[in-house]
């Protein structure tokens, strides 16, 4: 040990590697990087990992199919063991080829009953619905929605559609609902919100796929000189420690990141060591109530 200490001596990783079959690394691929919303759930990802030993790759396809089925080839070209994928909107082809390679997958973020591929998420149509009623239940019948664009994104297009289930089942027609897509940034849900806001009817309440939308929506109310809740309530989705720090703080839906993050690397080890899953199960979202959710006004209504 003296010896390797003075030399500086290091493994060589590729010889390890190749002599176990196995290099050590499982990769993670994103869609994004310019926000916290996956944060919370790849730092318990990667702490589990680390506790079997294993380190992680991650990369952001930045929400484009393209960019992400050349990111699992390269991530799959340099070794790694397993894969974790967000969400399962995506086509046959890359399915195929990840199994004709034998690389474990796990899809998290989103939850199928059911899927054949293991997967670690919740019901996000299930968990808008009920945001949803909960603001129809305080009054509120001219809603507008921020979503992401919801191509090639199965989470914002399950909460939209949980959204108007729920909007559907109040008796109100779903297609006098506005719906905006807009990428994920705070500018993007400001300038989104000040458009929901010119609508003919503008809404009394504004549903948006996720907090970052909603924080950006929040400014901009502000910047219109509008108080919230008073003359608008506004939503977000993740509960990340952005929803806690707005003004006011935001009403939201938590979604169990961390919990998430941890499971899914406990399914790739276990799929790792070839071990057999028993199935799926979906995680708990929960409504958090803050300060951006009143009923309506009587002049509102």
């Amino acid at each position: 040990m003296a010896a390797v200490d003075q030399l500086g001596y290091q493994p060589n990783f590729s010889a390890k590697a190749l002599a176990a079959s196995k290099t050590g690394t499982v990769g993670a691929i994103i869609p994004t990087m310019d926000n916290a919303i996956f944060a919370r759930g790849l730092q318990a990802f990667q702490e589990e990992l680390g506790e079997h030993g294993y380190t992680m790759l991650v990369a952001s396809s930045s929400y484009h199919p393209a960019l992400e089925a050349q990111q699992i080839r390269n991530l799959v070209a340099r070794g790694v063991d397993a894969l974790m994928l967000i969400g399962t909107d995506r086509g046959d082809d890359i399915y195929n080829y990840l199994e004709t390679r034998s690389i474990p997958i796990v899809t998290a973020w989103s939850f199928q009953d059911g899927a054949t591929i293991p997967c670690i998420g919740f019901d996000n149509r299930d968990a808008m619905a009920q945001l949803t009623r909960r603001v129809l239940s305080l009054g509120h019948r001219h809603l507008g929605i921020i979503s992401a664009p919801r191509a090639h994104n199965d989470r914002a297009r399950e909460r939209v559609e949980g959204a108007l289930e729920a909007v559907g089942q109040a008796g109100i027609a779903r297609d006098t609902v506005p719906i905006l897509e807009v990428n994920y940034s705070i500018a993007n849900g400001a300038r989104a919100f000040a458009a929901l806001m010119r609508e003919p009817t503008p809404p009394t309440a504004i549903l948006c796929g996720n907090d970052v939308l909603a924080v950006g929506a929040l400014g901009k109310a502000r910047q219109m000189g509008l108080s919230v809740p008073k003359d608008v309530s506004i939503t977000g989705f993740d509960d990340i420690e952005l929803a806690e720090v707005s003004y006011p703080p935001l009403t939201t839906v938590h979604v169990p990141h961390r919990q998430m993050g941890r499971a899914a690397a406990q399914i790739l080890m276990k799929l790792v060591s070839g071990e057999e899953l028993s199935g799926n199960a979906a995680l708990k979202t929960r409504i958090i109530e803050r300060g951006t959710l009143a009923g309506p006004t009587d002049l509102q209504a």
